[in-house]
């Protein structure tokens, strides 16, 4: 059996044909039965994400058309409307590609985590449905293994390399418990949503998102269970805010020196941590000039961001080689399955000849022959079967000359040389 990968992402499709190609978490399990049904299909497994679909497949045939046919159905599409965005990969290259995707290699930021737990959603949706064997089974174990590998003996993880991502993790520096804190998010974009997350992910106490249209604000702070406030009514908040991180497209600033230092005296002179991501500038410069104000601009998170992109690269080169010895391992694991079937099957063949000399016996026993007529019967027909088929195929190797076979036999029968005495 081949194992096949086939799927596009954020580099090779735009977003216009991924979200076509997209399986929502409740088409999962039926799509999976689906794709087992094709004849040519022995397991399947589905990776479906914003960023990318994979169909990670255990095949009989190394052709892709019937996964490509497949998938058009599924999407609604033409082959020919999506076939340009396509890559696909057999058997050794899948097991890189899987074990480099589940790394956050293949990610559009490099080391980024969620990947590894939308991979293991991958692997427990396909067990549910049935449509994992053995190999696929195993080749998800052995991702999941060498994206652990290569988090924790590299740096690729260890850095931010998004400015919101930086930004939480300056705060975190600030503030040494964000349970305790309130933020107030001013946006509701792409940045924001990005903080939102990461705000939400580190257990932040109290999330406040404010924006110009107030249901982008609520719809954004229903998802990450905080709420919202419009711009009008910003400034009767601030001073409850510890953290503050704008990001808006407005082409004047929103927050000026005087009512932060409003918000600043209400607070008691407790310390705010505030970030500006937006360009041109949401927080007046002289806000950076009060006391017990932590300002920060997008400028100066970028150049942490670049150090630490630089940083994620050389760990990306340790990843690699990382992942070189896992595919080694898994490759040698597949191998050792092949023998295993070789060896279950001749012993089935054996056994079978067993019992067949077995019965003889038996019966040559209840016609009257003697036990020890029946056990030589018994030994010279067994001998004879089992050594039938590899006579006559040693035979027909030294004929034609294989003479690595007959080596092979020599070495596999534990033969002596009898030219030696």
């Amino acid at each position: 059996m081949g194992i096949i990968a086939l799927g596009l992402n954020h580099n090779t499709a735009p977003v216009s044909i991924r979200e076509r190609l997209a399986f929502p978490t409740e088409r999962l399990g039926a799509a999976l039965q689906a794709l087992t049904r094709l004849p040519a299909i022995e397991e399947a497994a589905i990776l479906s994400t914003c960023n990318r679909t994979e169909l990670y497949c255990g095949t009989r045939v190394t052709g892709t058309d019937t996964l490509v046919d497949w998938l058009a159905e599924a999407g609604h599409l033409k082959p020919d409307e999506f076939r340009p965005y396509l890559y696909t990969y057999a058997d050794t290259a899948t097991i890189r590609h899987m074990f480099r995707v589940a790394a956050g290699l293949d990610s559009m930021i490099l080391g980024e985590p969620q990947i590894l737990g939308q991979m293991k959603t991958a692997y427990q949706t396909a067990t549910e449905a049935g449509t994992l064997g053995k190999t696929l089974g195993r080749l998800f174990q052995s991702t999941f293994t060498a994206a652990k590998k290569v988090r924790t003996d590299t740096a690729i993880g260890s850095s931010p390399v998004s400015v919101a991502f930086a930004a939480v993790r300056l705060a975190q520096s600030i503030f040494d418990d964000l349970n305790r804190q309130t933020a107030i998010l001013i946006g509701a974009g792409e940045t924001i949503e990005l903080t939102a997350r990461h705000l939400s992910e580190h257990r932040i106490g109290e999330l406040i998102i404010a924006n110009r249209t107030y249901d982008k604000a609520h719809a954004l702070a229903t998802r990450f269970n905080g709420f919202a406030i419009s711009l009008a009514e910003l400034p009767h908040h601030l001073a409850r805010a510890d953290i503050i991180v704008s990001s808006t497209a407005s082409p004047l600033p929103i927050l000026g020196k005087g009512s932060v230092e409003s918000a600043i005296k209400i607070r008691r002179h407790k310390p705010v941590f505030m970030v500006d991501l937006a360009v041109p500038r949401d927080i007046e410069p002289e806000v950076g000039q009060l006391r017990d104000v932590y300002l920060y601009t997008v400028d100066d998170l970028r150049n942490t961001v670049e150090e630490n992109l630089k940083t994620r690269q050389e760990a990306a080169k340790q990843a690699e080689e990382i992942i070189d010895i896992q595919v080694a391992h898994f490759l040698s694991w597949l191998r050792v399955q092949g023998a295993s079937d070789t060896i279950r099957d001749y012993r089935q063949q054996a056994e079978i000849i067993r019992d067949e000399v077995l019965q003889k016996t038996l019966a040559g026993l209840k016609q009257g022959q003697t036990p020890e007529q029946c056990l030589e019967l018994l030994a010279h027909r067994l001998t004879n079967k089992l050594i039938h088929a590899p006579s006559i195929q040693i035979r027909q190797a030294s004929m034609t000359e294989r003479h690595d076979l007959v080596a092979a036999a020599r070495e596999l029968f534990q033969l002596q040389d009898s030219s030696i005495q």
